[in-house]
């Protein structure tokens, strides 16, 4: 069975041949370890092979996580960055303020006006992005393309907030050119809010797009930090083995 380690060098890998084939640097796009239902000590093989941003669904979980890894290497958890990438409640945002470093799942200015609101002044402003709803769900999370624009200039203007790009999940669809074309639907959106001229945009450089089974097509369509939990850590616990 492969190790953490194994497995974040083979996704490594993966990227650096996706930028090859998209004409674009390595260093273009960066990794972000989702690990959601995994435990401190799977956080820290992965940072001990080098990884350094950890993305958490589970805010409680996540929260918990971030002491229990700082407990077990108070050194190394200095140098990790932890990236929320769940949905967030109007009554857990503290938990997003006060703990994580990033918070990727912005949709609406209520959401983005408490964060900014809670953000403690002893920690560096929040870096945010703009959840996209690309496909048009009607029971998905995120603005609509038309309307991210109005939001991302709305977000950028408060205080404690750093407004950092675009972020989505689209439905899987099959095939490397089906992929592509709803990823690029994205990174469009994204081009449309750095090209506005609109103020507070001067670190407005992330593309928040792309899994494990399909980061070859984001990176490809213009993603700059793929989100892979499943490739690096393995397959996750079921509810019954977390449970027990």
């Amino acid at each position: 069975m492969a190790t953490i380690a194994e497995r974040l060098e083979h996704v490594h890998a993966r990227i650096r041949e996706a930028c090859h084939a998209a004409g674009r640097p390595p260093q273009a796009v960066g990794l972000l370890a989702v690990s959601k239902t995994f435990d401190a000590h799977a956080v820290l093989a992965a940072a001990q092979a080098g990884q350094r941003a950890f993305g958490e669904n589970y805010l409680q979980e996540g929260v918990d996580k971030i002491a229990a890894v700082r407990a077990l290497a108070p050194q190394l958890a200095d140098d990790l960055h932890w990236h929320c990438i769940g949905p967030i409640q109007s009554n857990k945002t503290r938990l997003v303020a006060e703990h994580f470093d990033w918070a990727h799942t912005i949709d609406r200015l209520k959401t983005a006006e408490r964060l900014s609101a809670q953000r403690p002044p002893s920690l560096a402003p929040l870096n945010v992005c703009i959840q996209v709803n690309v496909d048009g769900g009607a029971t998905k999370s995120g603005a609509a393309p038309q309307d991210a624009l109005a939001l991302a200039q709305a977000v950028a203007r408060l205080p404690r907030l750093v407004l950092r790009g675009v972020m989505a999940i689209p439905d899987p669809v099959e095939g490397f050119e089906a992929q592509r074309a709803l990823h690029a639907r994205v990174r469009a959106v994204f081009d449309a809010i750095a090209t506005s001229g609109a103020p507070g945009l001067a670190q407005f450089d992330t593309v928040s797009l792309g899994m494990t089974a399909d980061l070859e097509a984001a990176v490809a369509a213009g993603s700059t930090l793929v989100r892979v939990g499943s490739g690096i850590f393995g397959a996750r616990p079921t509810r019954a083995e977390l449970a027990g």
